[in-house]
Formats: structure tokens, sequence, C-alpha cells
């Protein structure tokens, strides 16, 4: 299950329009040096996976792949999505922040 924040933060950037989505959209944001952070349905194919690690690792990207497609497409008003690049850098270091578990504020 992936943490409704990071979902949020997702739709933040969606409505931004600071984000791009599907395999052929993401890809060619990446060459074009747009995306700051990877993310990738944990149901995504195989073959999406292999090609988008490869892709990141090329270019220098973090990827992380987390939740399900129904979650990550639910997030940004869309369906059958299963890989999003996330082109806005503060929302890209939130994200990321929040993964590697960074989030400590409010608990006890």
């Amino acid at each position: 299950m992936i943490n409704n924040k990071i979902l949020g933060l997702i739709g933040f950037a969606a409505r931004a329009r600071k984000i791009s989505f599907g395999s052929d959209s993401v890809e060619s944001q990446i060459k074009n040096k747009k995306v700051n952070i990877i993310i990738v349905a944990e149901d995504a194919s195989e073959r999406t996976k292999t090609k988008f690690n490869k892709l990141a690792q090329i270019n220098n990207i973090p990827i992380f792949i987390i939740g399900k497609i129904q979650e990550l497409s639910k997030s940004i008003g869309k369906s059958n999505k299963a890989i999003i690049g996330i082109e806005d850098i503060n929302l890209s270091k939130e994200i990321q922040r929040i993964i590697n578990g960074g989030e400590v504020f409010g608990k006890n």
C-alpha cells in the first residue's frame, strides 16, 4: 500500500502539469532532461520495470517501484498508467524524502 501523502503529492504535480505519464511520454521527457524522479507501479510488466531501471541508471534519475497501477492512475485522474515521471524538483525531493523514511513530523 502506497502512502497517501505520496499519492497526494503526485496528484498535486498532475494538477500543476508537472508530470509525464505513460511509457512513451516519460521516456521522451527523460531524454529531454525534464524528469526528476520516476515512479513505476509494482504491478507494471517486468519489461517496463527493466527498461525504466536502465533509463534511470543511464540518466542518473531516482526510480521507485511503489503502489499499484490503479492507485497511481487514480492519483493523476487517468486510467491504466503504470509509469509516472515527476518534473517538479521540489515535489520530487518531497516524494523521495517520504519514501526514504524522512517523514518524522507529527509522530510521538
